[in-house]
């Protein structure tokens, strides 16, 4: 008598049939082919003056295929910073703005999209004359030179390098990038020396 498989295995239990079971498993499909140079700009055309009207500056828009769908992450900014209450309302009305486009008939994305919308990190390069005068007092590298942004105005910026103020011209600057600054651990405040004279004080007492 032949035995098929492994003892105490069923038939069709034995070594690969795990394997070719998974491999029988519908897939996910792949999100639809697209060109994501010409999709890019069919979203920023769609969000930027939506992006405006809520009184923001949309920096930039990526797309990209993640799985089954695609993944638009949108950058905005504006003085003073955006908080996570305005993100949300500027995701809610790009969301909006994308839904009504396809709904009137011109189709943005292919397929279904995850919308991801945030604010530039300090990683950012400075392009834009609003880059450099949201980043006034700044600590930046540009041209070759390190120094922090003291003022801005129409035409250029305000260097101090090293206590000697060097006037830049925008036409004149490349991409700037802001230097991450830590705190001299002996300028550093812990917060602990009350606490420390405080037992200094109590020792002794009965």
């Amino acid at each position: 008598m032949t035995q098929r498989g492994r003892a105490g295995a069923r038939p069709g239990q034995g070594p690969g049939a795990r394997r070719r079971r998974e491999d029988e498993q519908p897939r996910v499909p792949a999100a639809p082919r697209i060109d994501l140079t010409a999709a890019r700009a069919r979203v920023r055309e769609v969000i930027e003056p939506v992006v405006a009207q809520t009184g923001y500056d949309l920096e930039d828009v990526a797309v990209a295929r993640a799985g089954r769908r695609h993944v638009v992450r949108v950058l905005v900014d504006t003085d003073g910073g955006i908080s996570l209450d305005d993100v949300a309302i500027v995701a809610r009305e790009i969301s909006n703005a994308l839904d009504t486009a396809d709904e009137n008939g011109g189709e943005v994305l292919a397929g279904e999209y995850q919308l991801e919308v945030g604010s530039p990190g300090v990683d950012r390069p400075l392009t834009l004359p609003r880059h450099w005068r949201r980043n006034r007092g700044r600590l930046v590298a540009v041209n070759g030179l390190t120094g922090r942004v003291v003022d801005t105005d129409d035409a250029g910026i305000v260097l101090d390098v090293d206590g000697t103020p060097r006037e830049l011209r925008f036409d004149e600057l490349g991409p700037g990038k802001v230097q991450i600054e830590f705190k001299r651990l002996d300028e550093a405040d812990f917060g602990d020396e009350d606490d420390d004279d405080d037992d200094d004080e109590g020792e002794g007492e009965e």
